[in-house]
């Protein structure tokens, strides 16, 4: 079954040509893609329309086997979808790790109690639970880009969505996401200009190139 279905998207920001002129794809159950190309092609535009955070002129988004046009449509998308952004200040907002990390499942209607075992358990899960107090705009680069993986887990989405998840990553915390990702179970579309990573995390492609994909791999 497909999860995400995007065809013949185009799109052009305001005053720019078209970035996307009738690109298509489809992530199914179980896989795991990236896309490829250049900076600049379109590739974080294309992410941000499968999740409705930019409209296309033209094409479909249909996400869980249903057509996604309005707002109200997205929001459940958004709710299935985890999406870690290139700048985890774009992402983080909350005074403290757990207030970041708990807002998501509060949000999806859990109480206190339920979105503080979670914010545990996740920081449990990716060896973070000595960050549960901090306050958010003192982490480092790699502390921040860690937690912004654990704000979308705490969600339990059916997808991943990363956008150059190894940007300011050292080696051990590279290596650290690498083995947190490799043992999920979701679905996942990633960005990454690292190859090594890209080897290990995803098994399949799309090249974005002039505006529209084509599968490789």
């Amino acid at each position: 079954m497909s999860l995400l279905d995007l065809q013949n998207i185009t799109f052009a920001y305001p005053g720019h040509a078209p970035v996307l002129t009738g690109a298509s794809l489809t992530l199914n159950e179980g896989e795991r893609l990236s896309l490829l190309g250049p900076n600049g092609v379109g590739k974080s535009t294309l992410l941000k329309i499968a999740v409705g955070l930019l409209r296309p002129s033209e094409g479909t988004v249909q996400a869980f086997g249903k057509e996604r046009r309005t707002e109200q449509d997205f929001i459940e998308v958004r709710q299935r979808v985890g999406y870690v952004f290139q700048d985890p200040d774009d992402q983080l907002f909350c005074p403290t790790v757990t207030e970041d990390i708990a807002f998501g499942p509060l949000n999806l209607g859990k109480s206190r109690d339920e979105a503080l075992a979670i914010v545990d358990s996740i920081l449990s899960q990716l060896h973070l639970t000595h960050l549960k107090e901090r306050i958010t705009h003192h982490l480092s680069g790699g502390e921040k880009r860690l937690v912004t993986l654990a704000t979308v887990l705490a969600m339990d989405p059916d997808v991943l969505i990363l956008d150059e998840p190894t940007n300011a990553l050292d080696q051990e915390n590279e290596a650290r996401l690498i083995d947190i990702l490799q043992n999920l179970p979701q679905a996942l579309l990633l960005i990454s200009h690292n190859p090594d990573f890209r080897a290990k995390i995803t098994s399949g492609a799309y090249q974005l190139k002039a505006g529209t994909l084509q599968r490789i791999g």
